[in-house]
């Protein structure tokens, strides 16, 4: 998949794909896919997150599981999801938002059917942000991004 140049970047170089992750509480799984692909992107990949009903703060857990892996999750605040983040997006991956999120012509919509880490145990959580981890890297492969850490 190609992205045009945009009026306000040189035209000899290409414009970053903007990938939307999006959950209910937007405290786990869309936080973790965030820090993960802005970790394997490194800045190649423009990359935001939201919720259909953003919780007050990120996941513990998973900010631990994250942490364990040199990454900080601390710059993440819950966002709500709204028209206007979808529509600047190429890529939306849902994780159980389901109808809650908005629909707009001409972007690529994908539903990762992945488990909520609230409330789960320790080992849980890991696998859970194993399976983003490897959706993410996917994705980013999909999109002609290079991994630039490949656990």
């Amino acid at each position: 998949m190609t992205y045009p140049a945009s009026d306000n970047e040189d035209r000899d170089h290409e414009r970053r794909p903007v990938v939307l992750y999006a959950c209910v509480h937007n405290s786990g799984r869309s936080v973790a896919a965030k820090v993960l692909t802005e970790h394997y992107a490194g800045g190649r990949v423009d990359v935001r997150s939201a919720g259909s009903e953003p919780s007050g703060s990120i996941n513990a857990e998973v900010a631990a599981v994250l942490a364990e892996r040199g990454l900080s999750s601390e710059a993440e605040v819950p966002t709500l999801l709204d028209g206007d983040l979808v529509a600047q997006a190429d890529v939306v991956v849902t994780m159980g938002c389901g109808e809650t999120c908005p629909v707009f012509p001409g972007r690529r919509y994908l539903d990762w059917s992945i488990d909520d880490p609230a409330g789960q145990p320790r080992d849980a959580v890991v696998r859970i942000v194993n399976a983003i981890d490897q959706r993410v890297r996917d994705l980013l492969n999909e999109l002609g991004v290079r991994v630039s850490d490949p656990r």
